[in-house]
């Protein structure tokens, strides 16, 4: 959804301001919309009308300006690749091609999903520039979906490498490109939200062109939208795999391999969550377009589900063959 087109739907909440509010918005709607969604930093004034004005805001910070359309389809086709390779591998690994692959299958799916250590600095490259990628693929909008892909190829995919030492060190900078994705995607999605936020339950005073009136404070995130990138779905998977590095380096024991799987399985669940409820809030919003990228990705999601679950039984189906008693016949003489 481009700027133009958010500035239509949620211009009809805010167009009962006073007259020179609404002149102001007729004049410059598309800038002031974009410099309202893009705003960092919300600046309360004192106000003497407590009664249709008790807060006044006004946006106290510059935008720069957005990349060109050529960079948003670099982003796009980059994030349709990931999505992709998830997916391949994933089903690879369902029909077993992955260990029939061997080492060198694996050295190959390391450098080809998103987790790995060659794509995870270009997904957090994407996400610390994404606030000004605003053309086919506005990142405060898809950046989620982008987040979901990476969380969900984390979980997936496990580093494979020759020493503990190197390992060590592949899973420490998971975990960290984990970490700086959730953070570098709240700081585009919080303000997309809280501008969001402004232009439906505000109204223009007319004192500046960003200068709104509300009945009650404005909320860093917004109200409407839950999702953070920073959150406990985040928090589960760093403590995933770092479940997984002291399994892999101290030995699975049965307490530690429990913990993992435990961890694992709630990681699962709270990104199956994200996954859902970001489709059905756009579900929700009319945008079909975006309803069409995250349940890509929600089919991604429930696909690595999936395939857990069926090796997982494939897992207790060779276990329980092993240990099922041997029948023979032994006459007693």
């Amino acid at each position: 959804m481009s700027y133009d087109e958010v500035f239509t739907v949620l211009g009809a909440g805010v167009m009962s301001g006073k007259g020179a509010a609404a002149s102001v918005w007729r004049g410059q709607g598309s800038n002031i919309t974009r410099q309202i969604l893009k705003c960092t930093r919300w600046q309360l004034e004192e106000t003497t009308d407590f009664i249709t004005c008790p807060y006044h805001y006004f946006c106290d910070s510059s935008y720069p300006g957005d990349y060109s359309t050529a960079v948003g389809v670099v982003v796009a086709v980059f994030a349709a690749y990931c999505l992709l390779s998830a997916a391949a591998f994933t089903v690879a690994e369902i029909g077993g091609g992955a260990t029939a692959a061997g080492g060198v299958g694996r050295i190959k799916r390391k450098y080809l999903v998103p987790s790995g250590p060659f794509l995870l600095p270009l997904v957090l490259l994407v996400l610390a520039k994404g606030q000004r990628i605003n053309a086919v693929f506005p990142l405060a909008r898809f950046g989620p979906a982008l987040l979901l892909t990476l969380q969900a190829s984390a979980l997936a995919f496990r580093n494979e490498a020759d020493g503990d030492v190197r390992y060590a060190v592949l899973e420490a900078s998971t975990v960290s490109g984990i970490l700086h994705a959730s953070l570098y995607l709240d700081a585009i999605v919080l303000p997309y939200y809280t501008g969001t936020d402004a232009l439906r339950w505000s109204r223009f005073s007319g004192e500046c062109p960003t200068c709104l009136c509300r009945m009650e404070p404005l909320v860093v995130g917004g109200r409407t939208v839950l999702y953070r990138g920073l959150s406990k779905t985040a928090l589960a998977i760093i403590f995933a795999l770092c479940s997984r590095m002291v399994c892999r380096i101290y030995g699975e024991e049965r307490l530690s391999v429990w913990t993992r799987s435990a961890l694992e399985m709630a990681s699962w669940v709270f990104v199956s969550g994200d996954a859902i409820y970001l489709a059905g809030w756009a579900l929700a919003e009319g945008a079909a377009a975006v309803f069409a990228v995250y349940a890509l990705v929600g089919s991604l999601v429930f696909l690595c589900v999936f395939g857990k679950v069926y090796r997982f039984l494939a897992w207790a189906e060779n276990r329980q063959v092993q240990w099922k008693p041997s029948l023979s016949c032994h006459n007693v003489v």
